[in-house]
């Protein structure tokens, strides 16, 4: 029985903060292969007694080190010692962070906010108890078996560490909702852990215990084939903490409720959904009226249901204790099918990314001057013209070695890399003419509309431009405001003849002045490509009117902007398909569409071409 879960039964605090306690108990017996715990908990008293129960249990020579956010990677994974190097005169390897916590732990801030990069590193160092650096010619390796914090501080359901980070550690857990006067000491002895890591390469594991698991995460939809790995590896760290040598029926059901069941993307069908109902008796009513003159005979009495729990399958007895510990609010998302709901739908879509500049989140160094906004990253510098100097010295002083200046050229110098995302606009160019223009205009109003709803969490704009007659007019200039957007579309004019090449090249130069601004556009054109004026104003179908659009359209492409076009007739027609071609853009016939559907076009179609940039 473990020491945290006999205190809070017999003091009544909460359950959660028994098995929080729990938690901290296992991880401190087995930090390296545990791998580690995702807090989710916001800064105060309840997330720091956690940490300091931790503490407490952790072995006084295991080293606990904090990383923040923005770490480099050469305090994070090490590599050449500067000030060693430069005083050495030669390369000497430096321990980074990772190497420093071996045998130990690393608590990560701010872990939902976490680089991609740098939860990729993590992650390779966890999968191999090392750390690998091999940069400029320099290579080294270093031991870094230890366990990872993630103090997830997200408040929305969708911010969470990368899932390369939480599938690699062992507990996901939730300290939301437990009050501080329950987040008290609870009887767990230090000496009791220090036992327990002693005792643990002895444990063995069965192989029932391992088919158990095995079930138990197919039966609730676990796919990661490091989840039971982990799970198997909790349950020989709960039989040390018992101080027994095989892993018992209660450490695998600990391990499920801890590992497997927070993961969990499906409900187990129970015994009764699996079970087939016995056939129904066919009606024999002569059989029935003799039989009811007879006699019954009473039935045996019942036994009682003893050692029930020790007859059962081992299996059994594990899935049970994980569909137990499924959270009630995941439980009913699973119920609804949300449970593998993606992340990428809730972040929604973002601008291309860019690079240079001088805002931005740092993304390493780059061989450079310091000129035109990009700044000297003096460290790296140096890092880059330390392994020379011994050369540049001994061909400036013929050998001699009393010169102790640092040689820095051209080609040493290095310039801080800056990376953000730009800003998305969208532009609509709508063909006001004809005697449909009402409608296309009113579906164009509606998608805006459908459009700018969702703008204030993607940060894009929205444009519209419609042409008609023999010009093009910027209704809506870029925006984010739902009530200018409604303002400006509210009465729109319709009818006359179709200056496609005037509507296009109003596009281009929109599009080209937000791209100077650092803002990605994406055209989207209503249009059924019959193209009747010219942009000297002559009317006629065909010649000089197709002409003038097909070499708009062929500017647009040149620009390298991204392009969808919306054939709006009633059938498909070749036109609307070579003005498509001509712009390199996303063809759709859509003759009859309604406001959602070209809303879910566009958002699909401008998201398939911000992958394709990224």
């Amino acid at each position: 029985m473990k020491p945290a879960a006999a205190s809070s039964s017999q003091r009544g605090h909460d359950p959660r903060w028994a098995e929080a306690a729990t938690v901290a108990a296992l991880f401190a017996i087995d930090p390296g292969g545990t791998q580690g715990v995702s807090l989710r908990a916001l800064a105060g008293p309840v997330r720091d007694r956690w940490l300091e129960l931790l503490r407490r249990l952790m072995p006084a020579e295991a080293p606990l080190r904090r990383v923040p956010l923005h770490i480099t990677d050469g305090n994070l994974l090490g590599g050449l010692d500067l000030a060693a190097t430069l005083q050495a005169g030669r390369p000497v390897a430096g321990r980074g962070v990772l190497a420093e916590a071996h045998g130990g732990a690393v608590l990560l801030a701010m872990a939902e906010r976490l680089p991609g990069g740098t939860a990729a590193r993590l992650a390779a160092v966890l999968d191999h108890g090392e750390v690998r650096v091999e940069r400029d010619g320099f290579a080294s390796r270093s031991e870094a078996s230890l366990g990872v914090v993630a103090l997830d501080e997200g408040i929305e359901e969708d911010e969470r560490p990368p899932e390369a980070l939480l599938d690699r550690l062992s507990f996901l857990l939730d300290l939301t909702g437990i009050a501080a006067r329950d987040a008290e000491d609870l009887p767990i002895d230090a000496r009791e852990i220090a036992a327990a890591r002693a005792l643990l390469p002895t444990v063995d594991l069965p192989d029932e215990v391992l088919t158990a698991i095995c079930t138990t995460a197919m039966a609730l939809g676990v796919h990661s084939a490091r989840a039971p790995l982990l799970a198997l590896r909790v349950a020989r760290a709960s039989a040390a903490l018992d101080g027994r040598t095989t892993v018992s029926e209660e450490d695998a059901s600990l391990a499920a409720r801890l590992v497997l069941a927070p993961r969990a993307t499906q409900v187990p069908a129970s015994e009764d959904e699996t079970e087939d109902a016995p056939p129904e008796e066919p009606d024999q009513p002569d059989q029935q009226a003799s039989e009811e003159d007879q006699p019954q005979p009473e039935p045996p009495p019942e036994q009682p249901d003893e050692d029930t729990g020790s007859d059962r399958p081992l299996d059994d007895v594990v899935l049970e204790a994980a569909k137990a510990a499924i959270p009630e609010g995941l439980l009913a998302k699973l119920m609804e099918g949300l449970g593998n709901r993606s992340r990428a739908a809730a972040q929604g879509r973002a601008g291309a990314m860019q690079t240079g500049g001088t805002r931005g989140r740092p993304a390493g160094v780059r061989r450079g001057e310091p000129k035109a906004g990009a700044r000297l990253n003096v460290i790296e510098t140096l890092r880059a013209a330390a392994p020379w100097q011994p050369l540049r010295r001994q061909a400036r002083l013929g050998g001699a070695a009393s010169d102790t200046r640092v040689e820095v050229r051209k080609d040493d110098m290095r310039v801080n890399r800056i990376k953000r995302r730009s800003q998305t606009a969208t532009i609509f160019v709508v063909d006001a003419s004809g005697s449909a223009a009402f409608q296309r205009l009113a579906e164009a109003k509606g998608a805006v509309e459908l459009l700018l709803a969702d703008c204030y969490v993607r940060r894009d704009q929205v444009a519209l431009i419609a042409f008609r007659r023999q010009e093009a007019e910027l209704l809506l200039p870029p925006t984010r405001s739902l009530v200018r957007a409604k303002r400006s579309l509210s009465e729109l004019p319709g009818g006359g003849g179709t200056p496609l090449a005037a509507g296009l090249d109003a596009a281009a130069a929109l599009a080209d002045s937000l791209s100077r601004k650092g803002v990605t556009p994406t055209v989207v054109l209503l249009t059924d490509g019959r193209a009747n004026v010219s942009r000297d104003g002559t009317k006629g179908r065909g010649g000089k009117a197709d002409d003038d659009a097909a070499d708009a359209a062929k500017t647009l492409r040149a620009q390298g902007t991204r392009a969808l076009l919306v054939d709006t007739s009633a059938q498909p027609t070749d036109s609307a398909r070579r003005i498509a071609g001509d712009m390199g853009a996303l063809y759709i016939p859509l003759p009859y569409a309604d406001a959602n559907r070209l809303s879910n076009v566009v958002r699909a179609a401008t998201a398939k071409g911000e992958s394709a940039t990224r």
